[in-house]
């Protein structure tokens, strides 16, 4: 149980960061629910607040700062408060020095390793003793089960399949931060599986840094059947993954995702670049080449498959040269997305000891360009979904009076729906029918809703 302090046992945590960051935080929020703690989106309101921390890109970083010291003068006001940080950044050693020397008023620092020990941790902050940090690495191929997790949506789930990555990209801190690769062992991935179902989850993400390469570390269930495996789960219900490598990628991954109308017709696969010089400089292990022929595989095998991706912009050593072959791949492949990043050094990844001679406003000019191209792209590909009638889990409340749901296809296109009727079919598979669209969503009308035990076409 926790330490009543003021009357009040109330917990936040805040997630900054990728999606296994917001898997994370789902635990912790399950352990501070065992513990006693009732859950807060204030701060104000709340005795513990947990910030869950992202290193990907300089941005985050200097907005978790931001936030951090923000709380100065609330720890002010309330100092019986704990305030903890937690993640990637608390994981990386000049983090963790910076926060103990400059923001004193946090509590209690622990890296990716050491969220099993939360409660622990969190006791000893709450006994009034020293500050606590807990950022040491965790012992090769270690994997903590059985930990509770509160999730924050009925629908919808995050089942992490396996940590950390042994990829080494360039320009990326996560090996450093998350470790090396542990795959989970598929009995317990399927009997989790089962439980999100059987407690209403119909949209399940499984996730991991490179969660193709499951099973590579040890084991002999690789990713392709670990998706055969859950897709046969009883139960109406859709399997999506990310984040998918090109290296790890190939037919056995798409024949699988073919084999059931339970895995989502939607792959992430990012290119991060269309040069082979590029690439290589990020130590991608693979070419542009190789990277076209999985999509025509993927398009071959799953018919209107819908098609993601990642690239960055402005690498050390990048020329304008090497930004057109990037703008071209884009152009000839017609992604439905991007998520498009200007490169960010990090601190501890190799990118960030390269010299970099193009100036910030050039390779602005690069990521302007491409991502009016892929706007237009994206618009155009959106436009072709009018008039049709796609299958949606619809999944959300809005609070929008005009289109009081929202949902996604099997391609993870979102739709927000129209019409009085649309918050009854909350939470069931539905027939709609799209009548609008733009850059980045689709709208439509209810044309029927079911169950979530219904069954019904792709997309």
């Amino acid at each position: 149980m926790p330490i009543k302090i003021n009357g009040s046992v109330k917990a936040r945590v805040q997630t900054f960061g990728c999606q296994q960051n917001e898997a994370d935080s789902e635990r912790l929020r399950g352990m501070l629910a065992e513990m006693g703690y009732a859950m807060t989106d204030s701060d104000g309101d709340a005795d513990v607040i947990v910030i869950n921390t992202c290193a990907v890109r300089e941005h985050a970083e200097a907005k978790v700062f931001g936030v951090i010291g923000a709380l100065s003068h609330l720890k002010k006001a309330r100092p019986w408060m704990i305030i903890a940080v937690c993640g990637c950044m608390a994981q990386r050693p000049e983090i963790a020095e910076r926060i103990r020397a400059s923001y004193r008023h946090v509590d209690l620092v622990f890296g990716t390793y050491a969220l099993a020990r939360f409660p622990e941790l969190l006791e000893t902050a709450l006994s009034g003793g020293s500050r606590v940090f807990a950022t040491e690495e965790e012992p090769a191929g270690a994997l903590a089960e059985g930990i509770p997790r509160l999730r924050g949506r009925k629908y919808t789930a995050w089942l992490p399949v396996m940590y950390g990555c042994d990829n080494f990209c360039a320009y990326c801190i996560v090996p450093y931060v998350r470790g090396r690769e542990r795959s989970r062992a598929p009995e317990i991935v399927e009997a989790e599986a089962r439980e999100l179902i059987e407690s209403g989850a119909c949209d399940i993400t499984l996730l991991g840094q490179n969660v193709n390469s499951y099973g590579r570390s040890g084991g002999d269930v690789f990713f392709p059947e670990l998706l055969r495996r859950l897709s046969g789960a009883p139960g109406d219900f859709i399997l999506r993954f990310m984040t998918s490598h090109p290296k790890d990628a190939g037919e056995e991954l798409f024949s699988a995702m073919a084999s059931s109308p339970k895995i989502a017709r939607h792959i992430h696969l990012p290119f991060q670049s269309g040069s082979d010089r590029v690439l290589a400089m990020m130590n991608r292990g693979y070419t542009r080449g190789r990277y076209s022929e999985l999509i025509a595989m993927a398009r071959e095998k799953l018919p209107g498959v819908v098609i993601t991706s990642d690239v960055i912009v402005g690498f050390p050593g990048e020329t304008e040269a090497d930004f057109e072959e990037t703008y071209s791949l884009i152009k000839s492949v017609r992604f439905d997305a991007l998520f498009t990043f200007i490169h960010s050094p990090r601190p501890g990844a190799p990118s960030a000891e390269l010299p970099d001679t193009v100036p910030r406003e050039e390779k602005q000019r690069w990521f302007d360009r491409m991502t009016a191209l892929q706007n237009s792209v994206s618009a155009e590909l959106h436009q072709a979904y009018i008039g049709k009638t796609l299958r949606v889990l619809i999944d959300l409340e809005t609070g929008d009076a005009e289109y009081p749901v929202s949902g996604r296809t099997s391609g993870n296109r979102l739709v927000r729906l129209r019409g009085s009727g649309a918050p009854g079919a909350l939470g069931s598979f539905a027939d709609v029918k799209i009548t609008g669209c733009n850059t980045w969503s689709l709208t439509g009308e209810l044309a029927q809703a079911r169950s979530a035990s219904a069954t019904g076409a792709k997309l």
